[in-house]
């Protein structure tokens, strides 16, 4: 059964939602977006979540002193790279923080999968363009993949049961599950259930 991730949380509704809906995984993105939140904001929100959900932390060609700083705190459990980040880099944060490491990448082409096998990642996340964008790429790119991946970009209700059938580790849902650019309870519920009533 494929594991399902929200990501984008911002308020505590969001986290007290999760903790009844229990997603596989939720997401606090550190990077430059509409659902960016700080440190301190993430800190108040992990204190909130509950202990069995873990979160990931959504970076952007970040500093590895600034990583570094928010793993220090416990406020993550899963490093998300969603720029351009190098093999050597990846080595070097799993090698500093061992913890799981979720490479995003842009799906233009048969290519951009190929070259996602090749990552030290332990897993890939497959998005169109830099993530956030709220639409779809071309799923029939996805075969014979060997490396754990993710599937993100557009998720939403009416499609999820379409990407599920693609057999990824996991879907990552943010936009999907909003209603005015807020979280939206009954959405999250109706997805996640979605997912685990697949088989």
């Amino acid at each position: 059964m494929s594991k399902i991730k929200i990501c984008g949380l911002t308020r505590k509704e969001d986290i007290l939602a999760v903790n009844e809906i229990k997603p596989d995984y939720i997401g606090f993105v550190f990077a430059k977006s509409k659902r960016q939140i700080s440190l301190e904001q993430a800190q108040e929100l992990k204190k909130q979540l509950s202990f069995d959900i873990p979160s990931v932390g959504v970076f952007v060609n970040e500093k590895t002193e600034k990583i570094s700083h928010i793993v220090q705190t416990g406020v993550i459990d899963i490093i998300q790279l969603h720029g351009q980040e190098t093999n050597a880099e990846i080595k070097m944060l799993k090698k500093m923080f061992h913890l799981p490491i979720i490479k995003a990448i842009s799906v233009k082409s048969k290519y951009d999968i190929q070259q996602a096998e090749k990552m030290e990642a332990d897993y890939i996340l497959f998005d169109n363009g830099a993530g956030g964008t709220g639409e779809t790429f071309d799923w029939n790119l996805l075969k014979n993949i060997k490396k754990p991946y993710f599937i993100a970009g557009g998720l939403q209700i009416e499609n999820i049961q379409e990407a599920l059938k693609k057999c990824p580790y996991g879907v990552d849902v943010s936009s999907g599950v909003e209603t005015e650019g807020k979280k939206d309870k009954q959405k999250m519920k109706q997805i996640v259930e979605m997912v685990r009533n697949k088989y």
